[in-house]
């Protein structure tokens, strides 16, 4: 039985590959892999090299080119590489190969991201959910894993050694899947029963995307302790908390984050993680506005809502950070008259955007967190009216 264990050490030194495909540029590609890079830090591993190549489609066997290939393990091997990490996602035939010409462990972005979501389970019910996404990826590659024992028999009608191997490993990792269902359709029922149990109270969940302050923001609203770091994922498990703005009490959560190329197994496990975004009367769309893409990553998150099908519901698009856009983006030697212009021009795009449904804050800073309690409050006074309109005397 293959083994499904973490792939990557401390000491990993890794090099990172992309393809730009299609319409892409390199420069987006690039941005792609310092993302890359930051999952690599949060598994332990240090990137220490990039390759990039441009093809119209990706190798069938290897990916890159063989030029490029050949590139890679001269690099590998002179500079003592033992982790190489794939943007896109790989089969199990191109994994074998390329591991067979480097002589170094491979993996892909979702392998990458399922390490992490496994170094980072704590609660029995993130454990089976990623403990399912990891089998759900196995079972496709277990082929390309088992190609050095296929057919070592030979000859019309026999099968090698592999083929038994395949079929046997198959069986076990489908009913492994099959019993994880099980296991995590038996948690989700008690999930259910204990947000059932919670009462008749407005419900209001952060979602966004990964590392953008969800957690942090937690803190500050409900006063709370919430772990939080500079690392992707720090939060996998919703945790929900009652807060009371001016006697209105309403449910808080923090879900979390969403990322781009997100493993669909790993979308699918975590559905019922996410279900407090379904349930959700509210939803605060936490955005770091200070990083270079966070555009992208908006569309990331509305997609992935989509999905969910919760995009429909009432949003807040919380700007955080602010104070690391003006950093980075309006050099202090700029005038006062100029700078508000643009940090001006900067609201007044996204409030005709989102018909007024945003609010810019430094959640670190404490900037502008009176501003987002009365929206927040404002928001959850008008849903008690329509929900349940026979509590809002007791709240005012």
């Amino acid at each position: 039985m293959i083994e499904k264990k973490q792939k990557i050490d401390a000491e990993d030194k890794a090099v990172l590959v992309g393809l730009v495909q299609g319409e892409q540029t390199y420069q987006q590609v690039e941005e792609y892999l310092d993302e890359l890079a930051f999952l690599a830090e949060t598994a332990g591993a240090t990137a220490v090299k990039r390759f990039m190549q441009k093809m119209k489609h990706a190798e069938s066997k290897t990916f890159v080119g063989k030029g490029k290939l050949e590139e890679i393990k001269q690099y590998v091997q002179s500079k003592d590489i033992t982790l190489v990490i794939f943007d896109d996602e790989l089969t199990g035939s191109q994994i074998q190969n390329i591991e067979k010409e480097l002589g170094v462990v491979t993996i892909d972005r979702s392998d990458l991201i399922l390490d992490i979501f496994a170094r980072r389970a704590r609660t029995a019910q993130a454990k089976v959910q990623v403990e399912l996404a990891q089998y759900q990826y196995l079972l496709p590659r277990l082929k390309g894993m088992w190609k050095h024992l296929e057919r070592q028999g030979g000859g019309i009608g026999t099968r090698g050694p592999g083929e038994t191997e395949i079929e046997t490993d198959r069986r076990i990792v489908k009913d492994k899947i099959s019993l994880l269902r099980k296991r995590l359709s038996e948690i989700d029922k008690q999930s259910f029963t204990q947000r059932k149990d919670r009462g008749e109270f407005i419900r209001v969940a952060l979602v966004g995307y990964t590392n953008v302050g969800k957690s942090t923001l937690m803190n500050l609203l409900s006063k709370s302790d919430v772990f939080s770091e500079n690392k992707l994922f720090a939060t996998l498990d919703t945790t929900t908390r009652k807060v009371v703005f001016e006697n209105t009490p309403f449910l808080l959560s923090d879900t979390v984050g969403f990322i781009r190329k997100l493993p669909h197994h790993l979308v699918e496990s975590f559905k019922s993680t996410l279900d407090e975004v379904r349930e959700a009367d509210l939803l605060l769309h936490v955005v770091d506005v200070s990083h270079p893409q966070y555009e992208e990553q908006i569309g990331v998150v509305n997609k992935t809502l989509q999905e969910l099908k919760a995009f429909d519901k009432p949003i807040v698009i919380v700007f955080n950070k602010m104070d690391l856009y003006e950093e980075k983006n309006i050099d202090e030697w700029i005038e006062d008259e100029v700078r508000h212009e643009i940090l001006r021009e900067l609201r007044e795009r996204w409030e005709n955007e989102t018909n007024g449904n945003c609010i810019f804050i430094s959640a670190t800073e404490r900037l502008n967190l009176d501003e987002l309690r009365s929206t927040i409050l404002s928001k959850v006074r008008d849903l008690y009216k329509i929900r349940y309109p026979y509590k809002t005397a007791f709240f005012y």
